[in-house]
């Protein structure tokens, strides 16, 4: 395989994993799967949820189409490498990102991570199984975007350690 070919099947992959966690996400997550997933829309005290199940699924399917076309490295090989970058990219923006499992990032003056984030949070609006919207990751409604642009994006204070201490 070329590299041309190699990258496009990884593009494609990655491009087209958009539309699979979409459709995943809505009618599996918010379906027969719920009992997993519920526990996304509550809060709990736990630093893991039954929902991050499904990062060992997504992972298990990357990991057997690499391991399938890792001795050609054939197009499973790219499909598993497309996957496992939107995998990646997912955990970011997702538990980073938006629901601050690692706690380095505050809150972002860019348009598009403002945009997403209040898409995400109307889909945390109903706690329940039905009624939710928003169901994709990285693709965002343009009402999103007209938001974001309209309300002002966050000061940054730049506070000193010692302002931090007394605080």
């Amino acid at each position: 395989m070329t590299i041309l070919a190699a990258v496009a099947v990884t593009a494609a992959t990655f491009l087209a994993m958009e539309g699979v966690a979409w459709g995943m996400h809505k009618f599996v997550l918010h379906g027969p799967l719920w009992f997993l997933h519920r526990s996304h829309h509550v809060r709990h005290p736990h630093r893991f949820e039954r929902n991050d199940f499904f990062f060992l699924f997504y992972g298990t399917v990357s990991m057997l189409c690499i391991l399938a076309g890792s001795a050609t490295k054939d197009w499973p090989f790219w499909v598993g490498i497309g996957i496992a970058l939107y995998g990646s990219v997912y955990f970011f923006v997702h538990d980073v990102l938006i629901h601050g499992r690692l706690r380095f990032w505050r809150k972002s003056r860019n348009a598009y991570l403002r945009a997403l984030n209040m898409a995400h949070k109307m889909h945390h609006k109903t706690t329940g199984r039905d009624g939710s919207e928003e169901f994709g990751m990285l693709w965002v409604s343009p009402k999103y975007y007209t938001l974001a642009w309209r309300r002002p994006a966050p000061e940054r204070r730049v506070t000193s350690t010692k302002q931090q201490k007394q605080a």
